[in-house]
Formats: C-alpha cells, structure tokens, sequence
C-alpha cells in the first residue's frame, strides 16, 4: 500500500516540474526549482506550492 503514496508524489513532482518549466523565470531559476523539487519529493512539492514559480498555460 505505500507504493501508492510513493506514486501519487512521482505523478505529483513530475506535474511541478512541468509547470516549472511552462514559466517566464530565468533558465537558472527554472533549474534552482527543478532541482529542489527532485532531490527533495515531498518537502520540495510543498515549497513549490507555497512559493514556486507557476506556469502560464495560456
């Protein structure tokens, strides 16, 4: 049962960086984010979250 949790975080960070990535940032920022959210799963998801850059999808 906890490879669900383990799953819902990967589909959940992969989403972040995505989004991470659809932003007007810096290539350096971008990389600063993506690098936290993949060394640190969940605690970088949160972060993200609350202070992140977000994407602009339109």
């Amino acid at each position: 049962m906890s490879y669900i949790f383990g799953i819902i975080i990967f589909v959940l960070d992969v989403w972040a960086i995505a989004s991470i990535i659809n932003t007007n940032e810096t290539m350096t920022t971008k990389l600063i984010w993506i690098a936290l959210v993949a060394f640190l799963p969940l605690l970088g998801l949160i972060i993200w979250w609350f202070a992140g850059p977000k994407a602009n999808y339109g």
